[in-house]
């Protein structure tokens, strides 16, 4: 288990990648790795190696997309909604 917020195996990050995925974002949007609670903190470094075991591209030249804060604090009782 690579991305245990969206449940994503290697295997599926190795399909994404075999199927034309050459990015983070481009695996991201096939799999959904990277965009549960963590948004990516814990799993995109792992993804990002196995990109570039994968394809050859050199890991400093992936570049890794960090998390992002809401734009405006959100409440919790929102969220539940």
């Amino acid at each position: 288990m690579i991305c245990r917020c969206e449940e994503v195996t290697k295997g599926e990050i190795v399909a994404a990648i075999r199927r034309g995925a050459r990015t983070l974002g481009g695996i991201r949007r096939r799999t959904r790795a990277g965009m549960g609670l963590c948004q990516g903190s814990t799993c995109m470094p792992l993804v990002a190696q196995i990109l570039a075991e994968e394809t050859g591209i050199p890991l400093e030249k992936i570049e890794i997309p960090s998390a992002r804060p809401p734009a405006r604090p959100v409440k919790m009782e929102d969220m539940a909604r």
